[in-house]
C-alpha cells in the first residue's frame, strides 16, 4: 500500500483487522498471551525498517507496519483503533505534536515518541501531552526494544536519551494562554488579529508576547524577532514543522 512500509519477518502477518476498543477489547490487550501490536511513524523508511528490525525479537510486541504520519496510518488501520501502541518521531507529526499526542492517548492509543528533536522543552510537552516515554534516537537499539515492551506492559518510562539521569524537564517556560498566544501570532497573525481570535484586547495580546519573549531569554533561547518565536514554538511542538499543515 502507497505510503506504508512493509515490514518482513516475524513482526508481520497478523493484527490487520479494525478493532473497537471495547472493555473487553482492553483485556485482550493487557492479557499477557497476546502481542501488543505496534504502529512505527516516522518520515523516513529506512529508520522505520531498521526500528521494526529491533523490536522484531520481543515476544510481547508485532509490528504492524511503519508509516510516513499519522494520516498514512488512519488511511491504511482504520480509525477505530489503529495500534495498541505508536511509536512516533516528532518531525513527523501531522499537526502540531502535543495535541496530536493527546488525540491518540484519548483514542486508548499509547503514544512512545522515538525522535532526533532534543529541545528539553519540546520532550517534556511530549510526556505533558501524554506520551508514555520519549526515547532519543541516540540510544541503543536493545534499550528501546526494552522501553517499548515496558510501554506495551503497562510502565511509563518516561524520558530516556544517552547520558539521562531519568529527571524530567520542568515544562514552566509558558502557560497554556501564552502557548495559544505564541501560537496563533509566530503562525503569521497580527497582534489585532490574535486579539479578535482569542477574545481579549490588543494590548493583552502585546504584554503576553513581550512575557513570552522574557521567559525564552531567561532560558537561554533567542526570541528577539517574530521569526525567533517561529522557531521556539515549532521547537517546543506548539507549531507544526514547515511544510505540515495543522489539523
Amino acid at each position: 500500500m502507497p505510503g506504508q512500509v512493509q515490514v518482513q519477518g516475524p513482526c508481520t502477518g497478523r493484527g490487520r483487522a479494525r478493532m473497537s476498543l471495547t472493555p473487553s477489547t482492553r483485556a485482550r490487550v493487557e492479557a499477557p498471551s497476546r502481542r501488543a501490536t505496534v504502529a512505527i511513524i516516522d518520515d523516513h523508511p529506512v529508520v522505520a525498517l531498521g526500528v521494526a528490525q529491533c523490536l522484531a525479537a520481543a515476544d510481547s510486541v508485532e509490528v504492524v507496519g511503519g508509516f510516513p504520519s499519522i494520516a498514512a496510518m488512519l488511511r491504511a488501520r482504520g480509525t477505530e483503533h489503529p495500534a495498541d501502541l505508536v511509536l512516533l518521531e516528532l518531525q513527523a507529526a501531522d499537526s502540531a505534536s502535543d495535541r496530536l499526542i493527546s488525540r491518540l492517548t484519548a483514542a486508548g492509543v499509547k503514544v512512545v515518541v522515538f525522535t532526533q528533536v532534543a529541545s528539553p522543552y519540546a520532550l517534556e510537552l511530549a510526556l505533558t501531552a501524554g506520551a508514555v516515554a520519549v526515547v532519543h534516537k541516540s540510544v541503543p537499539p536493545e534499550r528501546l526494544a526494552e522501553v517499548v515492551a515496558a510501554a506495551a506492559r503497562g510502565g511509563r518510562p518516561g524520558l530516556v536519551q544517552v547520558g539521562s539521569d531519568g529527571r524530567r524537564h520542568p515544562l514552566s517556560i509558558l502557560s497554556p494562554r501564552e502557548r495559544e498566544t505564541l501560537a496563533l501570532y509566530a503562525s503569521g497573525e497580527k497582534s489585532e488579529r490574535v486579539a479578535q481570535r482569542l477574545g481579549i484586547s490588543r494590548e493583552t495580546v502585546n504584554d503576553y508576547i513581550s512575557r513570552i519573549r522574557a521567559k525564552y531569554r531567561m532560558a537561554g533561547r533567542i526570541a528577539d524577532t517574530k521569526v525567533d518565536l517561529y522557531k521556539r514554538a515549532v521547537e517546543d511542538g506548539i507549531l507544526p514543522p514547515p511544510g505540515v499543515l495543522p489539523t
